[in-house]
């Protein structure tokens, strides 16, 4: 499938950068970034065809200072704000959008809105704060965001632009998920209906790590580390017990990227729950039947479930939160209650089963080193790309390179984990558990009885 990649702009830009680079490859001094220089998404090859003709809308254009912008910097009133759940690398963001504002482009005008979209509705009244180096120049050590965030309020974007108007702001950095991102999109294509000259600019922040085409989202790195440790308690507390197992729930709506990856960092693991693969949990090849082997064999068991996992054997709560997510039925506390409750009814067994549910804490977390390196990369690509009048742009790592991602490409779908990659190939070859723990279908009318099928409640 083709994507048009093709960066949105306010306008020509004519205005000589302040920032002193160079044109000369060299010479020993850091290039401007051409918007001619791009790089293509699709880095597969077909060798039966390996010659591939890209127009320039496939392409993504890079990130980077350009020698020529589109604002006068002693006229630039910016803003920034975050939305969504909390994730490591929030705070470093921020300190990294203030610092190239101030150093690179001498902007002074820098305003924080607080608790998200919130901040932009004038019912909330909430004052914003006034962003300088001395606010953010320690910031990047604690966790969470300074300017605090809040979910929802994108959808009031007649109310959002009117306050940004109001407030003469020529930029905005967003810095939030899928549901933000399309917030963002929403409110940059209000401003250009209305004819202004504002450029929205989006920092995907998404721990789950499930935003499409960029290799990874920051946080996610971090969460991974954090996660880590708290497997290898669960694996310490279900090795010392008779049939211990260790069940620890980690974040992973839609995708399971974290626990996938952390099952990869520990390799103390047996069994990994994600969304995009379902499992039965009761029959002859259902997840108990395996567990209970797994348990005959080694005497313990560790499991890592993603929150998203396995919601088709809960009560679906048929409700959303304020950024328009299905809320979800605690699949942890359901597997914590039924595996207990089902090996002694059906197995006669007494299992040992120590329950962790870390979410918060890894979320609140400050960020890990490379996720800190990630943030401030990000921070200062998304001021270049708005001082050049990019808007309605992400700014994204690809295939290695820091590239303007268009908002409308990057919200039209949420990346997975595919069941049949080499990824999800490793993490079954690290904890040995089964392909699918799936029972074929019954023949129609064939009268034939699953074992264990009784619903445990």
């Amino acid at each position: 499938m083709a994507y048009d990649f093709t960066t949105p702009s306010l306008g020509e830009c004519k205005i000589p950068s302040p920032i002193r680079l160079s044109t000369i490859q060299g010479d020993m001094i850091a290039n401007y970034v051409s918007d001619e220089e791009a790089i293509q998404y699709t880095i597969s090859v077909d060798q039966k065809n390996p010659i591939n003709n890209f127009s320039a809308s496939q392409l993504l254009q890079v990130a980077g200072p350009r020698q020529k912008i589109y604002f006068s910097p002693g006229h630039v009133h910016a803003a920034i704000l975050t939305c969504g759940g909390l994730c490591p690398g929030l705070n470093d963001v921020i300190r990294s959008i203030v610092r190239c504002l101030v150093y690179n482009y001498n902007v002074h005008r820098i305003s924080g809105i607080k608790y998200g979209f919130q901040g932009l509705l004038p019912d909330f009244n909430l004052p914003a704060l006034d962003l300088d180096i001395d606010t953010v120049n320690e910031i990047h050590k604690i966790g969470g965001t300074i300017l605090g965030s809040s979910r929802g309020g994108g959808d009031r974007v007649e109310d959002i632009v009117d306050s940004i108007e109001r407030m003469n702001l020529n930029m905005l950095f967003v810095i939030g998920g899928d549901g933000t991102q399309k917030g963002a999109l929403d409110i940059a294509n209000e401003i250009e209906r209305r004819g202004l000259r504002i450029a929205v600019v989006g920092i995907p922040k998404t721990i789950d790590n499930d935003l499409a085409f960029i290799d990874k989202s920051f946080g996610f790195e971090t969460a991974v580390t954090q996660a880590a440790p708290v497997v290898f308690a669960a694996h310490t507390e279900a090795s010392s017990a008779v049939n211990g197992i260790g069940l620890v729930k980690l974040m992973g709506r839609e995708s399971g990227f974290i626990a996938a990856s952390t099952a990869l960092a520990c390799h103390d693991t047996n069994f990994v729950l994600i969304p995009e693969v379902p499992f039965d949990l009761l029959g002859q090849n259902g997840f108990y039947i395996h567990l209970k082997k797994r348990l005959e064999r080694r005497n313990h068991a560790v499991i890592i479930v993603a929150e998203g996992a396995g919601q088709e054997h809960l009560v679906a709560q048929n409700e959303t939160d304020a950024s328009g997510n299905k809320k979800l039925s605690d699949i942890g506390q359901f597997l914590r209650d039924n595996i207990v409750r089902y090996f002694k009814e059906r197995f006669h067994m007494e299992v040992n089963l120590k329950y962790i549910d870390p979410s918060y804490i890894i979320r609140s977390a400050p960020a890990a080193p490379t996720d800190a390196v990630y943030c401030a990369r990000l921070g200062g690509n998304a001021v270049h790309a708005a001082m050049a009048g990019k808007t309605k742009t992400l700014i994204g790592l690809i295939n290695n390179t820091f590239v303007h991602l268009p908002m409308q490409v990057a919200v039209s779908f949420r990346n997975k984990v595919d069941p049949e990659s080499p990824m999800w190939r490793d993490v079954l070859e690290a904890t040995n558990q089964p392909i699918l723990m799936c029972n074929p279908p019954k023949p129609a009318g064939s009268g034939e009885e699953e074992v264990g099928l009784e619903s445990v409640q």
